[in-house]
């Protein structure tokens, strides 16, 4: 059966809303990377951090109070008619909440834990609950007063893409007739010091499959698709996921699992490889990914593909970037994009003469055919933990 994904709430360091981040992904607008406020093991890193205020929460529970939560909160107001409208049809028991996260509020945390430290008491508005990995569920069910599944998936970088794989998966055992699903991450130290103790992070704009890649820029970003089997114009036609456990945070350098990802999402999309129109890389700009990834699209789509790494626009949002990038592909099939534009990959041109060379998108580029588009988006984690998801024309 399809799952159709009827509705899309969006922010990210590229803006707020479907109309200003599809207008500025695909037209390469990198200028929301900007240097986070305080330095990082004495480096000034750039950031994809979202502009301006966010909306207070409704709650005043102290468990809520977290940026994380008002991320979440303002990607759900921007579909909240179609959800409201979703749970007066089914029912608040028949809709469910499945998202993909990774930070939850560990910045409020280790402000917390930084306080306890410094005065020898915890903060008035410390709260464990801020780190707890369920909360944005937690936080999304109460605010809409549903009765469905409610829980995280907390898989590394492609917590998000899973999240849209186990919504469908409820939709497909009747548990549920409607899921909002998605993820959302907020930029916080401990993310920042933690990649920056690996040595994977960048001083500069990151730079997909250069020779001069040097690592990562880090960013935060919510994405909250309405799944349901009612039709809509995009559908996710197919997901693939697999697990190679080569490493705790370097991948398969043959890339086996990646291959096996795409592989399972184009054979559940019944397509062949040479029937996607587009993929939207993980390219995250680190030395062993882009090596890793460039094999396994090589090898998978040996006629080439066009594709493109959103990161250096949004920075690598972690927990939400599965989700995001889903989004960009969404975008790029929907009315937000009546040039038929495909996201352009922003790198210096200087091509890796280690890496099988890729068919990455210029800007301006246009999509080659009208119907039925396929779009896939890569996913891939800590631990050899890999998605890829294809988003649609709906069948």
């Amino acid at each position: 059966m399809t799952a159709y994904l009827n509705a899309l709430g969006v922010l990210c360091a590229l803006g707020r809303g479907k109309a200003e981040v599809a207008a500025r992904l695909l037209s390469g607008d990198a200028s929301g990377m900007q240097p986070y406020p305080q330095p990082v093991a004495g480096r000034q890193l750039p950031v994809g951090a979202v502009p301006g205020e966010l909306p207070a929460l409704p709650f005043q529970d102290l468990y809520y109070q977290t940026r994380n939560n008002q991320l979440l909160l303002a990607a759900a107001q921007e579909i909240e008619p179609q959800i409201r409208a979703a749970i007066a049809r089914y029912g608040a028991g028949r809709v469910g909440v499945v998202l993909g996260t990774s930070t939850t509020g560990i910045q409020e945390s280790t402000q917390g834990i930084a306080g306890l430290i410094q005065h020898g008491q915890l903060p008035d508005d410390y709260h464990y609950g801020h780190q707890e990995l369920s909360a944005p569920a937690s936080f999304l069910s109460d605010w809409l007063q549903l009765a469905g599944p409610s829980y995280c998936i907390s898989t590394a970088c492609t917590s998000s893409a899973r999240a849209l794989l186990s919504a469908r998966r409820l939709l497909d055992a009747g548990l549920c007739d409607a899921v909002i699903c998605g993820g959302v991450d907020t930029l916080c130290d401990l993310t920042l010091q933690g990649f920056s103790a690996l040595e994977a992070t960048s001083e500069r704009l990151c730079n997909p499959f250069s020779v001069n890649r040097d690592g990562i820029n880090i960013g935060e970003a919510a994405a909250l698709f309405l799944m349901s089997r009612e039709p809509a114009p995009i559908a996710l036609l197919g997901a693939g996921a697999s697990s190679d456990a080569h490493h705790i945070s370097a991948p398969d350098p043959q890339g086996k699992g990646a291959i096996e990802a795409m592989r399972l999402a184009l054979r559940q999309a019944d397509i062949a490889a040479e029937q996607l129109d587009y993929l939207n890389l993980h390219g995250t700009a680190t030395a062993h990914n882009d090596a890793m990834e460039s094999l396994a699209v090589s090898t998978l789509f040996p006629a080439g593909v066009s594709c493109s790494s959103s990161k250096p626009m949004t920075g690598h949002t972690l927990g939400a970037a599965g989700a995001l990038e889903a989004a960009f592909c969404w975008l790029s099939l929907s009315p937000f994009n009546p040039e038929q534009l495909l996201p352009p990959h922003l790198w210096d041109g200087q091509q890796d003469p280690a890496l099988p060379t890729l068919e990455l998108v210029a800007p301006g580029t246009r999509l080659s055919r009208s119907a039925p588009r396929r779009m896939m988006s890569n996913s891939f984690a800590f631990g050899g933990n890999n998605i890829s998801l294809i988003l649609g024309d709906a069948p």
